[in-house]
């Protein structure tokens, strides 16, 4: 097999298992929903004059 092609492959099954990887962390893997609060100080809101 000429080196083209040989590294081709190769580059074609990596993308293969990065995508089925993918697949399978979307089929598989369900996100946690919780809340997220962020404290602004109020100097950052209410600016001095």
């Amino acid at each position: 097999m000429p080196t083209l092609f040989r590294f081709l492959f190769i580059c074609a099954v990596a993308a293969g298992m990065v995508y089925g990887t993918m697949v399978a962390l979307v089929t598989f893997v369900d996100p946690v929903e919780r809340d997220v609060t962020v404290r602004i100080p109020s100097e950052r809101v209410n600016k001095p004059k």
